[in-house]
């Protein structure tokens, strides 16, 4: 039974969000080409702006011929890439190289796509979540946190010292001197241990719940050479380790936790005297009217349902999810304590607030 049929159309715009939704999918079938075009390096190699043909290509990519024609017909017909028939090759342009490439550390929009096949591998799981409660375990995602280290590491990372520190009055100088840090919900660690590297009298250490990435975290951190940090795995939920820390940071991590409000909670009693604590976190708001026209909009709340809110729920948690937004944020930074919030933005980082406090 159709119901829409014996309701009276405005045909102009049924026809209008019927070609909106052609682009959609079409935009969405494009997402899955960048990200192989990504993780496979076919962006990197076609970076020097040489037009080669498919062959030429593979060769220097050093990747099967058929897969990386079919995968450039998707990229001209995207008309990210041009071809020109006549000498059957094909030039990525650098005005789209430079969105694509792993050269450019702070734009890189190839890095969003992967997002979309780590998602869509759970769908299944997601759905019986739908239907019968319940979340989806961290475990299930063995990628996410390798697409994160990647997103941190061209949002966060490279702004860690010359623009987060200075936030801070007085921050720089007492991490030069020498201070107890703490990173909750630490991930692969790139954030802190760039901070470790710039600040070699302090002291650092991340906690996360994953075995895995706490035991990569350390193995970089060895080869590097860095003797003033360490990464724990550490289930943040009943965490108390009162007046220990100097400096605590949380990058996109409080929203996952199962008990946000215990884990904040927690922070500021962690906090010493004249401590601060820095929280990036999603910058939408807790109104998704609101959230309309941002930038990312529907990918932060389908990133949320699947993955931020379910991992929350599969331990029987809040579900905060990560477009719990600013206002939501703010509200529970001051139920656990903290008076002061201040709220930052950087103007290429078009998807992070960061919220510091301090004691």
């Amino acid at each position: 039974m159709c119901i829409a049929c014996d309701i009276q159309l405005n045909t102009e715009k049924s026809d209008a969000f019927s070609e909106r939704l052609l682009e959609m999918l079409n935009n969405g079938m494009t997402a899955l080409m960048v990200s192989i075009g990504h993780r496979t390096g076919l962006f990197d190699v076609m970076a020097d702006g040489v037009s080669r043909s498919s062959k030429a290509l593979a060769r220097d990519s050093k990747l099967h011929e058929r897969y990386v024609r079919e995968w450039l017909g998707a990229m001209v017909a995207a008309q990210i890439v041009h071809r020109e028939p006549a000498t059957d090759s094909h030039r990525l342009p650098p005005e789209h190289a430079h969105w694509l490439v792993r050269d450019n550390p702070t734009s890189n929009m190839a890095v969003f796509a992967q997002f979309l096949p780590v998602l869509a591998s759970v769908e299944d799981q997601i759905l019986d979540c739908f239907k019968n409660g319940g979340g989806v375990p961290y475990e299930a995602y063995p990628r996410f946190q390798d697409v994160m280290a990647e997103d941190s590491g061209q949002s966060v990372v490279p702004i860690m010292v010359d623009k987060i520190v200075p936030l801070i009055p007085g921050l720089h100088e007492r991490l030069v001197t020498g201070i107890d840090v703490l990173d909750a919900g630490c991930g692969k660690g790139r954030a802190l241990m760039q901070l470790a590297t710039a600040y070699p009298q302090s002291r650092f250490v991340g906690y996360d719940l994953s075995e895995e990435v706490i035991a990569e975290a350390n193995s970089v951190a060895q080869k590097n050479g860095l003797k003033n940090i360490a990464f724990v795995v550490k289930n943040l939920t009943h965490w108390n380790e009162p007046e220990s820390f100097d400096f605590i940071t949380a990058l996109d991590a409080i929203h996952d936790q199962a008990r946000p409000d215990f884990v904040l909670s927690a922070i500021k009693k962690a906090l010493r005297p004249e401590g601060v604590f820095m929280m990036q976190d999603i910058d939408v708001s807790s109104e998704p009217v609101d959230n309309i026209n941002h930038p990312l909009g529907a990918t932060v709340y389908t990133v949320s349902c699947l993955h931020c809110m379910t991992v929350s729920l599969a331990q029987d948690g809040l579900g905060l999810g990560a477009a719990w937004g600013v206002q939501r944020a703010e509200q529970m930074l001051r139920e656990a304590g903290f008076e002061d919030v201040q709220i930052h933005r950087f103007e290429h980082d078009i998807q992070n607030a960061y919220f510091v406090m301090q004691t």
